[in-house]
């Protein structure tokens, strides 16, 4: 019998067009226009030019400001349903002691319910891609299906006081991401801190992960307490954690940063989060290793930390990207409702750091992300090539600079993109799905 073959599916481009398109590493492009086959941009420019080349159905979003869905480089979605529970402590062990007692009432459909609100928050606030800690890693894959965002859950790891061995520690993460379906989401590891995870799973995170080709995150030279248990063997973590019997052996004459180098842990593949308090040569020994460092603005105002130190790590050549950090770590006043946004972190950042250019700021949200979790070209940029992964703001009618209206965006995003899908349509769509 003749064998009945159907033809290949072919993909037709659609064409979106703005007032404007922000390519990021590119230059702004006023009438400018995206060409979309399937799951990819197939090319960017001024819409005479796009319309020329390709024949689609064409997406006119008007006076819209169309740019790359924001990367979101790190956040703890199951603590979304914390937001306001703590007011900004005294102590950083204060604040770890608090949230370490409510996490012990809740229960998994906490934790799911919490996360899912904040997944949905980040969408309709313009990430399309967010690097997660998942504290309870039993949540995946169910919740990835309970949302359209691109997550790289990092599986969160201790090992202080577990009776466990590094090894077995490791083995049981290991394991569950090798359960886990390939697709729009994947998996990394994350030993939580210097001062929670021991040296032994540091290394063995070190090895496994650079064998694998798997990102790695942890939160590192948070708190000044942090700091000085490291560089001088004293101070209030240091004698808490000493009295919890963590071994601390390992403490005294090195910096935080410095101890995850002797670990073994700094590397192109590291997202090294926070890093609020440097010790000589500590920001040129993140730059050497190409170890990423996310700062989370809100998350830093909130703990009243000293300076940010941007510029020692900006000029030692570090790669420096933002995210939200958890609503657990935001200042919430009375009747106030908060929420994970990438534009608040940047407006936030913009405030503490007013010499920085806001297209700069911009670029930390998004192609320094995609460095970050090794999607150079792919995310956080459109560029021929790329995710078809797009956000629409509305573009206000005097333009004096593009980059300082998308900063100061608030509210939701008009439009949402992801993977040559509209997760949030326009509303000239949303009008002809109405009538």
């Amino acid at each position: 019998m003749p064998i009945n073959r159907q033809p290949p599916a072919i993909n037709l481009p659609i064409i979106l067009r703005a007032r404007v398109v922000v390519p990021i590493r590119r230059a702004p492009i006023e009438d400018g226009a995206v060409a979309i086959v399937g799951e990819r941009v197939a090319s960017v420019g001024r819409w005479r030019s796009i319309r020329s080349r390709f024949s689609g159905p064409v997406t006119d979003l008007g006076d819209s400001i169309l740019l790359p869905g924001l990367i979101n480089a790190h956040c703890h979605l199951d603590y979304t349903g914390m937001a306001g529970l703590f007011p900004p402590p005294k102590s950083f062990c204060d604040w770890i002691k608090s949230i370490t007692t409510e996490k012990s009432c809740w229960t998994y459909s906490n934790f799911a319910q919490s996360w899912v609100a904040g997944a949905k928050m980040l969408l309709r606030t313009g990430t399309t891609t967010v690097a997660d800690i998942e504290a309870i890693p039993q949540l995946l894959p169910e919740v990835w299906q309970a949302t359209p965002l691109r997550v790289i859950s990092f599986l969160e790891m201790t090992g202080v006081r577990s009776r466990r061995t590094p090894e077995a520690v490791l083995a049981e993460a290991v394991d569950k991401i090798e359960s886990l379906p390939p697709g729009r989401c994947g998996a990394g590891l994350s030993p939580h801190a210097p001062y929670s995870t021991t040296p032994g799973l540091m290394k063995h995170v070190a090895t496994v992960a650079r064998r694998q080709r798997w990102r790695i995150v942890t939160h590192v030279a948070e708190s000044a307490v942090e700091f000085e248990m490291f560089r001088h063997g004293r101070g209030e973590m240091f004698d808490w954690l000493l009295r919890s019997q963590r071994d601390m052996s390992d403490c005294g004459g090195v910096s935080p940063v410095q101890h995850l180098a002797r670990n073994r842990l700094l590397g192109p593949n590291l997202l090294a989060v926070h890093v609020n308090y440097l010790d000589n040569g500590d920001a040129e020994l993140l730059a050497r290793k190409r170890v990423s460092v996310v700062h989370c603005p809100r998350s830093h105002d909130y703990f009243r930390h000293e300076a940010f130190p941007r510029q020692a790590l900006a000029r030692a050549g570090v790669n420096l990207c933002l995210g939200t950090d958890s609503l657990a770590t935001v200042r919430k006043r009375r009747h106030q409702e908060v929420e994970l946004n990438m534009f608040d972190e940047m407006r936030t950042f913009a405030a503490r750091h007013p010499g920085v250019p806001p297209r700069q700021i911009l670029q930390m949200a998004t192609v320094h992300g995609a460095r970050a979790l090794g999607r150079v070209g792919k995310a956080g940029e459109l560029v021929r090539g790329a995710n078809a992964d797009l956000i629409a703001l509305p573009c206000p009618r005097k333009l004096a600079d593009i980059f300082e209206a998308v900063l100061h965006h608030a509210g939701d995003v008009s439009a949402s993109m992801i993977a040559g899908q509209w997760v949030i349509p326009p509303k000239c769509m949303r009008q002809q799905i109405l009538f």
